[in-house]
């Protein structure tokens, strides 16, 4: 198995964006707010602020190694889109049978009426993600993109049907669409 010499992926840190390294732990501070992370990094992997950018290398990089730098430097191109716009996931109620009723009591997404069901459904929603139910429609939007897809699958996992056809009952809500907000 081949080594690479150098393995760098950098990360410009636009303006208004304030990028912080104490080891493995980053830190990224813009308009919208603040994310930190630790990263789990393999002996090797460095990290550092250089000017208006993040550069993350590896010398000698096997395998595993070079995917660690690809990945943290998505990672933190991840945060800074998130401090700067933020994400949003739209999803769609659909219903053919009984009419789903759902709304938002703190940090639980509540689905009433599921299939004709007595007892409500219930997903979490994360720290710092927003939840808003506008007719059809339920968007979820924050600055951690893995708290705003996580809490989207919890919604989308709550109404999943297994002892149905699902040709036939299509009953749920779905996600259909993921976007950078602005």
């Amino acid at each position: 198995m081949a080594k690479d010499v150098h393995v760098v992926k950098t990360v410009e840190i636009p303006e208004g964006v304030d990028v912080e390294i104490e080891g493995s732990k980053v830190t990224v501070k813009g308009p919208k707010g603040e994310l930190s992370r630790e990263f789990v990094v393999p002996k090797g992997v460095l990290i550092r602020k250089e000017d208006s950018k993040v550069v993350v290398e590896a010398y000698f990089a096997n395998a595993r190694k070079r995917a660690m730098v690809g990945t943290i430097a998505a990672h933190i191109r991840n945060m800074i889109v998130g401090v700067t716009k933020g994400y949003r996931y739209k999803l769609k109620i659909i219903y053919s049978h009984f009419p789903i009723k759902t709304e938002v009591k703190g940090d639980k997404f509540i689905i009433s009426n599921f299939l004709g069901e007595k007892a409500p459904r219930v997903a979490k929603i994360l720290p710092g993600v927003k939840v808003q139910v506008k007719g059809n429609d339920v968007i979820v939007e924050g600055i951690d993109i893995e708290a705003v897809g996580q809490t989207a699958a919890n919604i989308e996992l709550a109404t999943k049907i297994t002892e149905f056809d699902r040709r036939k009952f299509m009953d749920g809500i779905y996600i259909y669409e993921k976007e950078v907000a602005e």
